[in-house]
């Protein structure tokens, strides 16, 4: 049959909101099963569960439109959604069990079991609550673009330009992956689940902590800890021992027992890819006002302070697509200091020409040659 929203005339797939909000309770019903036939996101799945929470009519209506539905992947969702539940008291139930029950039962009569199945010998799905505990994505951004998420922890990732980071929460470990760029984290503490950032073959996992992690095309890592802690072990190792460490961190800090490094507020951490073993990596000190000028992509500003102008455009490229080459190699040990909005290559060539006296031009492919005016 397969095609409940025929049935009653509606279509599945392109409501509008105000279109939505007038329809009966039955035609929301018949368009949340057909949603499920396409497959529901974690935003949809939570959306569903609400309007179910919200009157009796609404499940119920849920349980009459699963009725026409033939397709296993609709009723799985269903039992996904509403998993059966242990009654704690005599045998009082929870109000969504019952849809889980009738998902169960369709699904029984459809591959044949005519032996009815008591529901104490069906398996128990996991929770809503579990569900809501895993996520999986990627969050990405284009050259030049500087992008925030906030996770479904409520932990805050705010990415620079030309990143990639992959997100796989569990019940038990909320894993990240930078793949490539740069990313602040500020992060929702949750002690049962520890927060990790891979990069490479090194992890940093954070103790109730705001700290940015930074990938370099030479595959270095930076860390930089503006507050709270984070402890640096080798990609590989278990959640169990990093749950054991960080039990340590609040007592004694042992790095021995488990090969690893811990880098306390106002301190970084600059870790070669294939670097010497992680109890021996260098920690410093860094004052203020250098964290603010390392972290200041945040605020979409760069800041040079003296640094050569070669390095200056290393770090300005990041933020454009656009490629320099200094004619004068005298130029590349000039030193650059000033402000600068990132991305602004207009504003970076006028403020090098006027301050320094570096003339531009571009080539046939578009590179941009720096000359002295001399």
């Amino acid at each position: 049959m397969g095609n409940v929203s025929q049935l009653f005339g509606k279509d599945n797939k392109q409501q509008d909101d105000s279109i939505i909000q007038e329809d009966s309770i039955q035609d929301l019903a018949c368009l949340w099963i057909s949603r499920m036939d396409r497959g529901l996101s974690a935003s949809e799945q939570q959306e569903l569960v609400e309007w179910c929470k919200q009157k009796t009519q609404h499940h119920n209506a849920l349980l009459e439109m699963a009725s026409y539905w033939d397709d296993l992947s609709v009723l799985n969702e269903l039992s996904d959604l509403f998993p059966l539940i242990q009654p704690k008291v005599g045998n009082q139930r929870n109000k969504y069990s019952a849809i889980a029950l009738a998902a169960s039962v369709a699904i029984i009569s459809i591959i044949g079991i005519n032996t009815f199945v008591n529901e104490s010998f069906l398996p128990y799905l996991p929770s809503y609550h579990e569900q809501t505990l895993t996520q999986t994505q990627t969050l990405k951004t284009q050259v030049g673009e500087q992008t925030s998420f906030t996770l479904q922890d409520g932990s805050q990732i705010q990415l620079n330009t030309n990143s990639l980071i992959k997100v796989d929460y569990s019940p038990t470990q909320r894993l990240l992956t930078l793949v490539q760029g740069e990313a602040r984290f500020d992060v929702a503490k949750d002690k049962n689940r520890p927060f990790t950032v891979t990069v490479g073959e090194k992890s940093f996992t954070a103790l109730g902590t705001i700290f940015n992690v930074q990938r370099n095309n030479n595959q270095a890592m930076e860390l930089v800890v503006t507050e709270g802690k984070v402890l640096i072990t080798k990609a590989t190792t278990s959640i169990t021992d990093i749950k054991d460490t960080l039990l340590s961190v609040s007592t004694a800090f042992m790095p021995d027992i488990l090969e690893a490094t811990l880098v306390i507020s106002g301190e970084k951490a600059v870790i070669a890819e294939n670097s010497a073993p992680i109890t021996k990596t260098p920690v410093e000190k860094v004052s203020l006002d250098q964290i603010n000028r390392d972290l200041a992509w945040q605020q979409g500003m760069l800041i040079f302070e003296g640094e050569p102008l070669s390095m200056a455009l290393a770090e300005i490229s990041r933020y454009t697509s656009s490629n320099f080459e200094i004619v004068d190699s005298k130029l590349s040990e000039l030193t650059v200091a000033g402000y600068f909005k990132a991305g602004d290559i207009d504003g970076l060539l006028t403020s090098l020409q006027s301050n320094f006296g570096i003339i531009y031009r571009k080539n046939s492919s578009g590179t941009i040659l720096l000359s002295s005016a001399e």
